[in-house]
């Protein structure tokens, strides 16, 4: 697998000062193997499953740390984390919904990842409700490390820890932590400073985070994605920097008009520079736009749209690509609610030196059941991810493909997340899917050994003896493992 800048994210849908967090060293050694976080040197899987009952409390909310080995995830246990873990810090309460953001990342430097975790509908103590929570809990052998307060909310509804990520955005060598709530996006520096990075409009949602480095300058930058219908229709995708002068993130680039699903970033032509793909992109504005997206035709299920890097500074994004499932090579056809590109992960999947994009499409029909869902690995190429031809390469899944396990069941929503990890030590990336749908709502994971239906295997809650609450867990709908 290939090692580059990457962010390590994932969400839902003057700054306070946090409680003590976790150490962060000047100087962070990477981990021999990202998302492992029992120390055994197989990567993991973190499922947010907010919608848990924990202690009686319904929706207090936890997380199901999955563990890697020899034979993948799914076959070798997993445990529990919540607020009742006693490493943890807090208390279950009704709607806490611990688990809403989760990324397995190693923000202290010694080898063995930390889960960051976002707990929205925190009550904070004299900050008021829904004020919003992200804790940060440390790996180890045997179990959970001691965990600590990241960032509380400053404010009642302020919901920090709809979406959490991780990156070396200063470069001084030390992971920062990226905290999403509604209508605001923050920085903690690996040295503790706070700083606000974005106040604006979101509707209600997650902002969408990832990183990569657009700006060429070997540091890590921030993309964040929203968009609101209130007070006015706007969407934006937009990208910001370190300004080690002015110790803040800086805006460097936007696309306007362009509202998305999610966002991932990779060198999808093997040229050295990180592009960036929009999943799911549509035009969200009160008038009409210049195709934000791409051709329009594009739009129709679900689009995907690539801005490319280059060595050239300032000159990020001028080409672009854009892919739907109609385009000729992309497995399926573009259908109205498909939801192509609502999930995107990034690994050189064939080992050529270009990233690969996995794209899920829960609104996928299967036949006739409706929202059955579907996932997509489309391959990197010299001109990208659409070759000189204008066509793609790819490959799909769904659970009513040969040697996959399960059956396609309208509202099983495969393919809602998407996330890649080399659960199995072998140096090649596996691909995990979520499909919250399965089961009437209680979900479940699949994973696909090399992105190969060959070996793939599924998990769900009752397999892994968690709880069997009444509601729907949704179990597969937060995903992160590296």
């Amino acid at each position: 697998m290939r090692t580059r800048i990457r962010m390590y994210a994932a969400a839902a849908t003057v700054v306070a000062a946090a409680t003590a967090g976790l150490p962060f060293p000047a100087s962070a050694a990477p981990a021999q193997t990202a998302g492992d976080f029992n120390a055994d040197g197989y990567a993991d899987l973190a499922v947010g499953v907010p919608d848990g009952t924990v202690g009686g409390k319904a929706r207090a909310g936890y997380v199901n740390i999955v563990f890697g080995g020899p034979k993948g995830i799914g076959a070798h246990g997993s445990i529990r984390i919540s607020q009742a873990t006693p490493e943890v810090p807090g208390t279950p309460e009704t709607g806490d919904r611990f688990g809403a953001s989760v990324a397995l990342v190693d923000t202290s430097g010694d080898g063995v990842a930390e889960l960051l975790v976002g707990a929205p509908g925190e009550d904070v103590t004299g900050r008021g409700t829904d004020a919003g929570s992200v804790s940060a809990v440390g790996g180890a052998k045997g179990g959970p490390g001691p965990g600590s307060v990241v960032l509380n909310g400053p404010s009642a509804s302020a919901a920090f820890g709809l979406a959490v990520a991780s990156a070396d955005l200063t470069g001084d060598g030390s992971r920062d932590i990226v905290i999403g709530g509604k209508d605001k996006v923050v920085l903690r520096t690996a040295d503790g400073i706070y700083t606000t990075v974005l106040t604006a409009p979101m509707g209600g949602r997650a902002p969408i985070l990832a990183g990569g480095d657009f700006t060429e300058d070997g540091t890590a930058d921030l993309a964040i994605g929203y968009w609101t219908d209130s007070p006015f229709t706007q969407s934006h995708v937009r990208l910001w920097a370190w300004d080690a002068t002015e110790q803040a993130m800086v805006n460097t680039w936007n696309t306007d008009n362009a509202g998305v699903s999610a966002l991932a970033a990779g060198d999808f032509d093997g040229d050295g520079h990180d592009d960036l793909a929009l999943g799911e992109c549509r035009e969200i504005a009160d008038e009409n736009i210049d195709d934000p997206c791409g051709p329009e035709e594009f739009a129709k299920g679900g689009g995907i749209h690539v801005h490319y890097g280059t060595a050239t500074p300032g000159s990020f994004g001028y080409r672009q690509q854009t892919l739907n499932q109609d385009t000729v090579g992309v497995m399926g056809v573009a259908e109205s609610g498909d939801r192509f590109g609502a999930a995107l992960a990034v690994a050189d999947i064939d080992n050529d030196g270009r990233d690969d994009l996995i794209a899920g499409a829960p609104g996928e029909a299967i036949g006739t059941r409706a929202g059955a869902g579907a996932a997509t690995l489309l391959f990197g190429g010299p001109t990208g991810l659409v070759d000189a031809w204008g066509e793609g390469h790819s490959v799909g899944y769904q659970q009513d493909t040969p040697r996959v396990p399960g059956v396609a069941e309208a509202a099983d929503a495969f393919g809602a997340a998407v996330v890649t990890g080399d659960y199995d030590h072998d140096g090649r990336a596996d691909v995990a899917v979520g499909s919250p749908g399965e089961n009437a709502g209680s979900g479940g994971v699949w994973l696909l050994p090399r992105a190969s239906v060959n070996g793939s295997s599924a998990f769900t809650p009752a397999k892994l003896g968690l709880p069997s609450p009444t509601s729907a867990l949704v179990y597969g709908r937060y995903l992160s493992s590296q």
